[in-house]
């Protein structure tokens, strides 16, 4: 069965349709991919944001009690 040539363009359409429907799909899926790793790295981030606050807070006990002794020995003025 042959086509005719006003049939061509409509079929030449369809095809262009198509494949940019397949690539738009892969596209979807790697978007979908990447709010997974983009998920994952803000868990992440949060943890070492806790992590460092926790640091933090023990450097400031560290240094409370380096600053007693430093009083006791009388290294510094008080």
């Amino acid at each position: 069965m042959e086509l005719d040539v006003a049939d061509e363009p409509d079929s030449m359409i369809l095809v262009l349709l198509r494949r940019i429907d397949t690539k738009i799909d892969r596209i979807e899926n790697d978007v979908h991919d990447l709010k997974i790793r983009m998920s994952a790295v803000e868990t992440q981030i949060g943890a070492i944001n806790s992590q460092l606050g926790a640091i933090n807070m023990r450097l400031d006990r560290v240094d409370e009690r380096v600053g007693r002794i430093e009083r006791r020995l009388d290294l510094v003025p008080a």
